[in-house]
């Protein structure tokens, strides 16, 4: 006979949490020819061990031209992961990835900088590992949950005629904003920044506009309850037609993703017409106990420890308490523009000849060239904190003070 005490922490032992089925869609309608999608679902923390594999999703919607977009979706990724340190446990791994994504939008925006272009883009990208959604984002494409309940949008739009703050951060970091001025002196169309007249605070790219367009992305990561959810990751040509909760209820009932995604593009267009690049990419995380019968969630058999712990009879006050549990657990949220705030205290020297890395672009650097993200500006790089890490290269901490409006 087994103990009870031992029956129970066996099967504590053995509630393994198991990960999610993604099941994704695209639907495009193109019309400048300027949105680029990314969908991967076979990427792998450690090489060649299938528990450590993860997917990606990014909606790329590019302007004055299509070569931001394409270089982000061939290259963002890579510059993401490589911010990470090797072998790290998953949930090392995960905590380390709002900081990556930062590291690697920034990275990726300074050497395409690099190749003297000018067009820019905007960029949603999502990592989903198990149940642990990840989401970084500049410009205005979005990304929206949709748990059946609640509609939750997971990104922010960089856009100066709805985001006060940011118009006051480009002011402050030397830009201009206000509308577009005809003949006559009347004020037409979105607000905008000046120089250059883009509507957006933030992108890739876009060097001609000026550097207090920051690619400094808004990240959010959540938990997902294993009752599954789905994500709408759009362009903003869906997001001008649909606001996030139509778009999310629209498609209910769909049980397929490409043809919910194909739904939405088509409620677009017959709301607003075809004035612009229209891409949705929608994707399901299925239980997999409801893989079979999504539409009819099929109820787990309770283990004997569920059964002692959870077993109420009908009606009594524990029912309405369970039928609160939250559809989801943020565990980290941050969208502040400067460096400062989003690099952290962290350093990892890289150990070879006393060399370190520069927090951005990884380039070796000697120690004692290295500016600290929290010194000031690149003439007076100094302050209580300048011997604090990360540290950055000359070229990025020129980046920094350029973005901040510390530059003379």
């Amino acid at each position: 006979m087994v103990p009870l005490a031992s029956l129970l922490a066996y099967e504590l032992k053995n509630d393994v949490e198991e990960n999610p089925i993604l099941r994704c869609g695209l639907a495009l309608q193109p019309r400048k020819g300027e949105d680029f999608a990314l969908i991967n679902t076979n990427c792998q923390r450690l090489q060649d061990d299938a528990s450590s594999t993860f997917a990606v999703f990014g909606i790329f919607d590019g302007h004055n031209g299509s070569a931001a977009a394409i270089y982000s979706k061939e290259n963002l990724l890579n510059d993401i992961l490589s911010a990470i340190p090797p072998r790290l446990k998953r949930d090392e791994w995960l905590a380390a990835l709002p900081r990556a994504m930062v590291a690697g939008f920034m990275k990726t925006d300074k050497e395409f900088q690099a190749r003297e272009q000018t067009s820019g883009t905007t960029v949603t990208i999502v990592v989903v590992d198990g149940w642990t959604i990840t989401v970084a984002s500049v410009g205005d494409s979005r990304c929206v949950l949709d748990s059946q309940e609640v509609v939750s949008t997971l990104t922010v739009d960089h856009r100066l005629d709805s985001n006060v703050e940011e118009r006051v951060r480009v002011k402050a970091s030397g830009g201009e904003v206000g509308r577009l001025i005809i003949t006559g002196g009347a004020e037409i169309g979105p607000l905008r920044v000046w120089p250059g007249g883009l509507c957006l605070s933030r992108s890739i790219g876009d060097m001609d506009v000026g550097e207090f367009i920051v690619p400094i992305p808004h990240v959010k990561q959540i938990k997902l309850s294993n009752a599954g959810g789905r994500l709408i990751i759009a362009s903003d040509g869906v997001w001008d037609a649909l606001s996030s909760e139509k778009a999310a209820v629209c498609c209910r009932g769909l049980q397929q993703p490409e043809v919910a995604a194909k739904h939405i593009v088509k409620e677009t267009l017959r709301t607003r017409g075809l004035r612009d690049d229209t891409t949705c990419l929608v994707v399901d995380l299925v239980p997999p106990s409801n893989s079979q019968h999504a539409a009819s969630p099929v109820k787990k058999k309770k283990s004997s420890l569920q059964r002692i712990l959870f077993w109420r009879r009908k009606g009594t006050h524990l029912s309405g308490a369970l039928s609160g549990v939250p559809v989801m657990e943020q565990l980290f949220e941050e969208g502040s523009a400067m460096l400062a705030d989003r690099l952290g205290t962290l350093s990892y020297p890289d150990g070879r000849n006393g060399l370190f890395l520069c927090a951005i672009c990884h380039c070796d650097i000697e120690s004692h060239d290295g500016i600290s993200v929290h010194a000031g500006s690149f003439f007076a790089a100094n302050g209580p904190r300048s011997m604090e890490g990360p540290f950055l290269c000359v070229t990025c901490k020129w980046k920094q003070d350029a973005m901040e409006g510390k530059q003379p």
